[in-house]
């Protein structure tokens, strides 16, 4: 018998996702995050986390909402990714979600390529759709290595 699926569910907008819950090390609300110079537009700046310098990303922004309305329930969700601590904003983050094999479906071809291919299945929980996500795959390269910047530049100035 497969064990069910636990992920970290949170809400952008109406939806609900969930990331694995190995890849998420904490979830912190929002504090002061310090703007870096020449960031991506989804890019907010760094955190410093007791002593360890992290970047952070709007996940709201990277998936397009034009509205962002800051409010006491925004979170941010600190994953771990090719072991760098990465901080991700969201609406709220929710409670650990278990989610048999069974109620997952394959992402599909709405997900297939290009830029959704970080959607790695829609999972069904009590009448919800948990669009189930990938970390490692929702950061372009190119775009980690620029948060990885980041970090390093403001880590040196502190």
């Amino acid at each position: 018998m497969e064990k069910d699926l636990q992920v970290v569910g949170f809400r952008i907008g109406n939806e609900t996702f969930g990331v694995r819950i190995g890849s998420v090390r904490e979830i912190v609300r929002v504090t002061e995050i310090t703007t870096v110079p020449n960031a991506p537009d989804n890019i907010e700046g760094v955190i410093n986390l007791r002593g360890k310098i992290i970047p952070v990303m709007d996940l709201r922004k990277r998936f397009g909402h034009g509205e962002i309305v800051t409010d006491k329930k925004n979170r941010i969700l600190v994953v771990e990714l090719d072991s760098k601590l990465l901080g991700l904003i969201v609406n709220s983050a929710s409670e650990v979600l278990k989610i048999p094999p069974s109620e997952i479906e394959p992402p599909g071809t709405v997900f297939a390529d290009g830029e959704s291919s970080y959607v790695t299945g829609v999972g069904k929980l009590n009448g919800r759709l948990i669009i189930l996500l990938d970390i490692s795959k929702l950061l372009h390269r190119p775009e980690f290595k620029r948060l990885e910047e980041a970090a390093e530049i403001v880590a040196t100035v502190s």
